[in-house]
């Protein structure tokens, strides 16, 4: 018993030093036009990542500058310039992708609509719409002319609308009616907060309007979210090692019985009554009571360090992860000094009997580098991941 603490607490540990080492390097990351500086040191102020696909330039040097140095340094020869977006998207045998957004680390489905909404844990993140058809992804937030509508009556005390330092992480969405949904966002950089957003659709890619945020309180390290029956959300926060809930009424709250759980993604049930939480460092699914005492647990072990949990649409849950040969495998693999060694799983999980079963297992390679989340998309399984990759694996369902 004693090693497993230990274990599941070198895992955690290992897991926030992983994010920790990320969103240094995104905050000490240079401009386009200081890599181009002579004198710049790629050992010094920045960190390359020699395996990576292209990497768009932040968002304060435009993609034109990049296409201009390239064209600069081809000379007269002829040479093609290509983005992720554009880039070969073969598959790897049976599994299909999306090509396009980096750190794809969580999606969500659009309801009634051919639409899937991508979170990028990445650069000065951003919010993409990946199209299940033709599989094309384009941006959706922030962009030019994005649509702000601060409802003040409920998200009173958030400070407006910021979209610069924009890294997105979990994100969850609350289907609502007439084509209007609620998109809840895990956001870093400028701020730690859930950013929420209206999502509104039509014949074209769902359009976001920023109506609130939610500051996390000093202290916390938000991971994923998830929004409740009857409004408000609760978010994970791996640094604290617990579950926090946010109403517009009460603002945030601890949630009784989350305290050092090893919480990493979340989801609820439709009545609201449980919690089901990845339990990244004791490599298990938990199902915790909601608004009761005295609080119940229970949990099952999938094998693997789950990241993110969503619901299936026959009522079981996608558990998506990873497992890595050393302890520090993951925060190597985020820092771009390798991945090896490091599998990619999902599990469906029967929350009633608490019982699991493993339907993806995916070796690390330059296609899908660190899983992290699974949704299902019609019939196929689509993963996401971190650590530079631009790919959202596309796998066929028995």
């Amino acid at each position: 018993m004693t090693q497993d603490v230990t274990e599941r607490a070198e895992a955690e540990a290992a897991l926030r030093e992983a994010e920790t080492q990320y969103r240094t390097l995104v905050e000490r990351a240079p401009t386009v036009d200081s890599i181009f500086t002579p004198g710049y040191s790629p050992g010094g102020q920045h960190t390359p990542r020699p395996w990576m696909t292209p990497m768009p330039a932040p968002r304060r040097n435009p993609v034109w500058k990049v296409i201009a140095l390239r064209v600069l340094l081809c000379g007269v020869t002829l040479c093609v310039v290509t983005t992720p977006a554009a880039a070969q998207c073969e598959p790897d045998g049976d599994v299909g992708f999306v090509c396009g957004p980096i750190s794809p680390e969580d999606l969500a489905l659009v309801p009634d609509q051919p639409w899937v909404i991508v979170a990028s844990w990445e650069d000065d993140g951003y919010l993409s719409a990946a199209h299940v058809d033709d599989h094309r992804t384009p941006r959706v937030y922030p962009i030019d002319g994005a649509s702000a509508r601060h409802d003040r009556d409920t998200y009173r005390d958030c400070p407006g609308v910021s979209t610069e330092r924009f890294h997105a992480h979990g994100i969850s969405l609350r289907p609502g009616d007439d084509g209007r949904h609620t998109l809840y966002v895990v956001r870093h950089g400028a701020r730690e907060a859930i950013e929420v957003f209206e999502v509104s659709t039509g014949s074209g890619p769902p359009e976001l309007t920023w109506i609130g945020c939610a500051v996390a309180p000093e202290g916390l390290g938000l991971n994923a979210v998830v929004g409740l029956p009857g409004g408000g959300f609760a978010a994970t926060s791996p640094r604290t090692g617990d579950i926090w809930e946010w109403t517009s009424a009460a603002g945030w709250s601890q949630v009784p019985g989350s305290e050092d759980i090893g919480p990493n993604g979340i989801e609820v049930t439709t009545d609201g009554r449980w919690f089901l939480v990845a339990g990244y460092g004791a490599q298990s699914v938990i199902r915790l009571s909601r608004g009761r005492t005295p609080v119940e647990t229970s949990a099952v072990e999938v094998g693997f360090n789950v990241d993110n949990v969503h619901w299936a649409p026959d009522g079981t849950l996608l558990a998506a992860g990873h497992t890595s040969p050393t302890g520090s495998r993951v925060g190597e693999c985020i820092a771009g000094t390798t991945c090896e060694g490091i599998v990619s799983y999902v599990a469906r999980v029967d929350t009633d009997a608490m019982t699991q079963q493993q339907i993806f297992r995916y070796d690390t390679n330059e296609h899908l580098r660190l899983g992290t989340t699974a949704i299902e998309v019609g019939k196929e399984l689509w993963v996401g991941q971190v650590a530079g990759g631009t790919r959202v694996a596309r796998v066929p369902l028995p």
